[in-house]
């Protein structure tokens, strides 16, 4: 069976108080699937270089990524208006969607919280992140 397609979507212009989180996120990632999206978490990029390219480019790669995986995988503790917009933009495509954040840090939007199609699931421990991202990925292989 093929390797799926994953699309790995944290905060970067929104903050990068996260990026060593999504850097393991995304190795464990990597382990079973190809992640389209590495670059989220390369910490030497800050919120302001976190991107390379115009806006205009950054939008059509990162929307012709989206359409192409297979699942959606969001840290959304920090808020960030494109993971937001990623995931309505995945949820409009089909793409299965699994959002987690930390409970103890942030209170996630109704905006996703409420949609009944996302995958919510809030952790407080990264112990309990990385025990729930393998039941996520346990399926997408």
């Amino acid at each position: 069976m093929e390797r799926p397609k994953i699309y790995f979507a944290g905060s970067i212009r929104g903050g990068r108080d996260d990026a060593a989180l999504y850097r393991e996120i995304i190795a464990r990632c990597n382990a079973v699937g190809e992640v389209l999206t590495e670059h989220v978490g390369d910490l030497s990029k800050s919120s302001l270089e976190g991107t390379t390219g115009s806006d205009a480019a950054i939008y059509e790669d990162d929307t012709r990524k989206l359409v192409a995986a297979d699942l959606v995988i969001a840290e959304a503790t920090c808020p960030s208006l494109g993971v937001g917009y990623e995931l309505a933009f995945a949820e409009a495509h089909g793409v299965p969607c699994h959002v987690f954040y930390d409970k103890s840090r942030a209170h996630l939007s109704a905006m996703i919280q409420g949609d009944p199609y996302f995958h919510v699931i809030p952790y407080e421990t990264k112990e309990a992140l990385f025990a729930a991202l393998a039941c996520v990925l346990g399926g997408a292989s």
